[in-house]
């Protein structure tokens, strides 16, 4: 454990102090798109955030390396390669985008392109835990890998548009996410904790707390598509790596959903961003629009409509992620009737935040 909050410190150290060299740079250099209707803010700030986070990401993948205790995650050289490359790749076409407003098409392309990279290399989906079901072809293992990985860096990016709202949601969903990694290296290493989605959850902690500093409302920067596809995709890496954990032909009936986590806890921690990015598809759609045409309708810009404030819409997604998040983690240590009960009492909490403002209005009204 100790390795990984090292880890995650140098991260977090790295990130913080690149993000305030990144945004010095680009205050001299002028380097902010114009503010669109959408913008919930009203100064021109820059959006090259995630410059500051891929240093953060290849400096603790760099120091990492060479360290004994990471020596098995390691011992494929040319699978960390293409990680730091599919990661560096969609850096910098985030960056592109964010400085010149990249077509959506070239952004899709580059998405399925890192996709595709990784599922060559052996980052993919390789058995499910149903009977020790194997996925029946390389074809069939590429298409859902890269299915997963496009929709989880869409999903993440679709929601950046409060201050420290994609920073705060994926911290809180990657811890959750880390210590399901951790509890299941303990069960099938015991002699051997470290896997590569645990140092890349503790990379991505500490890119989300080095980088929210910066991001808390009142934002000096934003990380911009670059950032938000960069923290999708190692979401998406650590998910895809944690399924090669776990040995489907031993799961037995009653441990069949939590094999499933893996798999099913990225997903449940995205479960806003992917409800967003499904209603903003279908409504863009029906509209005879292209599904990534922007516009103020998403679940936080009606956050803000409801009543919520800038800081209080960010918060509602927080509860729900950790709701959410928790719910699965807990199938890992209790029966289903207790944690169904859990999460019952936390929905009804977190669906009366979420109303608050709607019921406070129409309780000054009735005193009126």
């Amino acid at each position: 454990m100790r390795a990984y909050l090292l880890m995650m410190a140098i991260a977090a150290a790295v990130t913080f102090f690149a993000t305030h060299l990144v945004r010095r740079f680009a205050a001299k250099r002028n380097l902010h798109l114009e503010i669109r209707e959408r913008d919930a803010h009203k100064v021109p700030t820059p959006r090259l955030g995630g410059i500051a986070m891929y240093f953060g990401f290849l400096i603790t993948m760099l120091i990492a390396w060479p360290l004994g205790w990471f020596s098995s995650v390691f011992a494929n050289p040319s699978q960390v390669i293409a990680i730091v490359v599919a990661v560096t790749l969609i850096t910098l076409v985030g960056v592109l985008d964010d400085l010149y407003d990249l077509d959506w098409t070239l952004k899709l392309a580059a998405q399925f392109l890192v996709g595709g990279l990784l599922a060559w290399q052996g980052v993919q989906i390789v058995s499910l835990p149903i009977s020790g079901l194997t996925i029946g072809s390389f074809g069939m293992s590429l298409i859902s890998t890269v299915f997963i990985t496009v929709l989880i860096m869409n999903a993440v990016n679709f929601i950046d548009g409060l201050d420290g709202l994609v920073a705060g949601v994926v911290l809180i969903g990657t811890l959750v996410f880390f210590a399901y990694t951790y509890l299941l290296a303990q069960q099938t290493s015991p002699t051997n904790y470290f896997s590569l989605a645990g140092l890349l959850s503790a990379i991505v902690m500490g890119m989300c707390i080095g980088f929210l500093p910066h991001n808390w409302h009142r934002a000096k920067i934003f990380m911009g598509d670059s950032g938000a596809y960069q923290l999708g995709l190692l979401m998406a890496i650590s998910a895809l790596a944690v399924t090669g954990q776990v040995d489907a032909g031993a799961v037995t009936k009653d441990a069949l959903l939590p094999a499933f986590i893996p798999l099913l806890l990225p997903l449940a921690i995205l479960v806003l961003p992917l409800l967003d990015f499904s209603l903003a598809v279908f409504r863009r759609l029906r509209a005879g629009l292209s599904p990534f045409t922007a516009d103020r309708k998403h679940i936080h810009h009606r956050l803000q409509d409801l009543g919520h404030t800038h800081v209080g819409s960010v918060l509602v997604f927080y509860v729900w992620t950790t709701l959410i998040s928790t719910s699965f983690l807990l199938v890992f240590f209790y029966p289903g009737w207790l944690v169904s009960i859990y999460f019952l009492a936390g929905m009804f909490a977190c669906l009366l935040l979420t109303v608050w403002p709607l019921i406070a209005r129409r309780t000054k009204i009735v005193k009126k």
